[in-house]
């Protein structure tokens, strides 16, 4: 089980082929311009440093664009990064979820949110 962020931008028709028939059609096609996932073992160590509900459920606290997850990205990173051990103590112990992996998953999560701040962010949890 994992959880999928999203960054997507506009929604456009665009025009198909079908292989088998030569039918033409029109279908909507969103543009992705990042995504990402991580696994669920994380969610101790997210809690920890507040950044659980943006990341797991931001449509719960009205986070909508990317632009958005840039100040609580931000600060969960300087948390984690001033204070290792204490997040290290929340490593999975099957490994599947360790600190060493969360942090620069967020690092470019947060690249991301900055390169495209407009864009809207989904997730699948």
């Amino acid at each position: 089980m994992s959880l999928s962020v999203y960054l997507t931008g506009k929604t456009k028709r665009v025009q198909c082929v079908c292989t088998q028939c030569g039918h033409k059609h029109t279908r909507k096609k969103t543009e992705e311009w990042y995504s990402a996932s991580i696994t669920h073992n994380l969610v101790p160590m997210a809690k920890k440093a507040g950044i659980y509900k943006p990341l797991w459920y931001p449509e719960k606290i009205g986070i909508s664009k990317a632009g958005q997850l840039i100040g609580p990205l931000r600060k969960a990173l300087a948390l984690m990064k001033a204070t290792p051990a204490r997040f290290k103590k929340c490593n999975a112990k099957n490994g599947w979820g360790l600190y060493g992996d969360f942090v620069p998953w967020m690092e470019r999560y947060l690249a991301a949110c900055e390169e495209h701040h407009d864009a809207n962010v989904k997730v699948s949890r």
